[in-house]
């Protein structure tokens, strides 16, 4: 097969995706029930029944605000995981960079500057989501590789900075999005609004943007995507500094969660942001997938192991369930590309 015709079916192929794309944007609710979100929301659906039928308590309103605060630390880190993993990459940094800010706000805001603070806290993830990215995209090296090396870099990092003391948060504002209004005895904490805030902005931008078709394109295809005109550098390096961003608010929500800036909390919410990616529907081989999917996924896994703690089954059959999820996850989305290609 000579050069040009390879050439022609790549750019043939993507501009097939894109039409695609086109088309979905014509019928989101029809494109949502045909995608990935459909399998999910069942999941969170039974879910929902099963522990309703089986407990006493599962569907008090307290328990249900209860449900969706423990998902927003890591549900919203899920969501700059998306964007990284849509791209065909991963991060395994996201929980230390987090972790670090975090401990960095903590510190600067005990001389009372709390804006300043947080502005460094968010500082720190761009700093950090800039080198992640350009050692991924401009030198070409894996994104496991460079994660996990910043991931055990970060680690040490936050412990040396605080020479592995947390920082009590006493700050009103710093803990702000803890609280928030009741609607009929559910709290829905300014937090949870921020989560799901995030997830609309970062819906629209993936679906409603040219940004967003670009970003799919490199995580389908990133050489056809680069015939095509596609700066694969420029998205990478943006997907990078988008994700940061996000992580930096993920570090303003847990100060709210927990009051105290710990160099050893969230040790694994890199791992938990990569199962709600991953149960939510989106491809670890990159260009399939969203974030709704993601929300929906750490709901699913909250929802999990609040239910079967209620019923009083063993935390470690909590994470047997997790797991047997994700490897579902996986199975049936390489399954779904296996007949794609044929």
């Amino acid at each position: 097969m000579g050069s040009a015709e390879l050439l022609g079916r790549e750019v043939t192929k993507l501009d097939d995706a894109v039409l695609l794309d086109k088309e979905d944007r014509a019928g989101p609710l029809r494109a949502a029930l045909s995608s990935q979100i459909a399998g999910p929301l069942a999941a969170l659906v039974l879910a929902v029944v099963i522990f309703s039928a089986t407990t006493d308590s599962f569907l008090n309103p307290g328990n249900l605000s209860l449900i969706a605060q423990q998902s927003v630390v890591v549900g919203t880190l899920a969501l700059g995981q998306t964007l990284v993993i849509l791209t065909a990459g991963i991060d395994l940094s996201n929980g230390a960079i987090m972790v670090l800010a975090s401990v960095v706000i903590g510190n600067l805001a005990t001389d009372g500057n709390v804006l300043g603070a947080l502005l460094a806290g968010l500082a720190v993830c761009l700093v950090l989501g800039l080198l992640n990215g350009v050692l991924v995209a401009q030198f070409s090296l894996p994104p496991f590789i460079v994660t996990l090396g910043v991931l055990s870099v970060l680690t040490a990092a936050a412990r040396l900075y605080t020479d592995s003391q947390s920082y009590p948060i006493t700050s009103e504002f710093l803990t702000a999005l803890n609280g928030g209004p009741a609607f009929g005895g559910v709290t829905i904490t300014y937090g949870v609004m921020l989560w799901i805030g995030l997830t609309a902005i970062l819906g629209y931008a993936l679906t409603q943007t040219a940004w967003g078709v670009r970003v799919y394109a490199v995580g389908d295809n990133p050489r056809a995507a680069a015939l095509t005109g596609i700066k694969v550098k420029r998205v990478l390096l943006s997907v990078y500094l988008t994700a940061a961003v996000v992580y930096a608010f993920a570090a303003w929500q847990a100060l709210g969660r927990t009051p105290t800036a710990d160099p050893s909390g969230y040790s694994t919410a890199n791992l938990d942001s990569i199962t709600a990616v991953v149960i939510g529907g989106t491809s670890l081989f990159g260009g399939r997938g969203g974030v709704v999917g993601t929300l929906i996924g750490a709901l699913i896994v909250t929802v999990l192991a609040n239910g079967l703690t209620q019923a009083g089954i063993d935390s470690l059959y909590q994470q047997v369930g997790t797991g047997i999820l994700v490897v579902i996850a996986v199975a049936v989305d390489h399954f779904v590309r296996t007949r794609q290609t044929r």
